[in-house]
């Protein structure tokens, strides 16, 4: 950590926040993209001389803005609205013997449809959606880019909804 870079990014973060905020719509979200920003412009001002620090902060900061802002809307299309509501208004926790049925069934579908994903892409989701792995985490793994993670976890997804929107041929 350089006193210049430190000195810069403390004078800067309140806009830098501001910047953010005005992407994400969110001042929380927003300070958390600047301090990813921070420690990635850290990170690069070791390494390097920067010609223009605060133009390169700025635009880490808006980076991840976006990618976080895109983020969520993608995932936001994949969620249930009301279904945590609907989770805590139940009585009892154990379901019907109907439910119970019903459940095997879609998850024998749901296996059968994750086996026809190409490997990456489903260890990508089984990592992510069974294991609780993080994107870069799951990057990591298979050697490729957080951005490629992330785009393999929402294709398995993606596929895995189609299968199981359609009736099993019989």
């Amino acid at each position: 950590m350089t006193p210049e870079s430190t000195s810069l990014f403390i004078e800067h973060r309140l806009s830098l926040v501001d910047y953010a905020a005005g992407i994400v719509g969110s001042r929380a979200a927003a300070e958390d993209v600047v301090q990813e920003a921070w420690l990635r412009f850290d990170e690069v001002s070791r390494r390097q001389l920067l010609n223009q620090p605060l133009s390169y902060l700025y635009r880490i900061v808006r980076n991840l803005a976006i990618d976080g802002h895109r983020k969520q809307v993608r995932e936001e299309r994949y969620m249930v609205p009301g279904a945590a509501v609907l989770a805590e208004s139940l009585a009892e926790d154990r379901p019907t013997p109907e439910a119970e049925a019903e459940g095997r069934g879609e998850l024998r579908a749901l296996l059968a449809a994750m086996q026809e994903l190409p490997e990456r892409t489903r260890v990508a989701l089984e990592m992510h959606r069974m294991g609780g792995a993080t994107l870069r985490e799951i990057a990591e793994y298979l050697g490729i880019s957080v951005g490629l993670a992330h785009t393999l976890v929402i294709d398995g997804l993606e596929h895995c909804r189609a299968r199981l929107a359609r009736p099993a041929a019989r």
